[in-house]
């Protein structure tokens, strides 16, 4: 059972090379949106540590007698938006009610409408062909 690959990964009949191609293609680009995605969440948190670390450094600048750098450094820096009227954390929710959720719901239509909502059929493919069959490490499912 396991030299077989599970229904879940099995293309639906009549579905043809080019439609499984272009999934996989589909998935490969929400795949880049969804790194993409991780690197605004470590942006925001990035733009959240810096403003936390300059509210520190005013308080520093403060006690070493710096007093007029640390007025400007907390009146022109310290919770200033990175972005007209956006915090990161603004800018994170645009992009996930926006762009990331219209790429998401597409592709999840794009599947259920092509392919039965299967996902990965283009890679499941490729690893049927590139096993070796038959050989532990090589198994098509656990």
């Amino acid at each position: 059972m396991s030299d077989q690959p599970a229904p879940e990964h099995t293309r639906p009949p009549g579905v043809d090379d080019a439609t499984v191609e272009a999934l996989g293609k589909l998935s490969e680009a929400l795949e880049t949106v969804e790194e993409a995605r991780g690197h605004l969440y470590a942006f925001h948190r990035r733009c959240g540590t810096a403003d936390l670390a300059l509210g520190e450094a005013v308080d520093l600048l403060r006690e070493a007698g710096h007093g007029d750098l640390a007025d400007r450094v907390s009146t022109e820096l310290v919770g200033r938006n990175i972005l007209p009227g956006r915090w990161s954390f603004q800018v994170v929710e645009a992009y996930d009610d926006g762009y990331y959720a219209d790429f998401k719901r597409l592709e999840r239509e794009a599947r259920d409408g092509l392919v039965e909502g299967k996902r990965h059929l283009f890679e499941a493919e490729m690893k049927e062909d590139r096993r070796t069959h038959g050989r532990e490490g090589h198994e098509a499912r656990p």
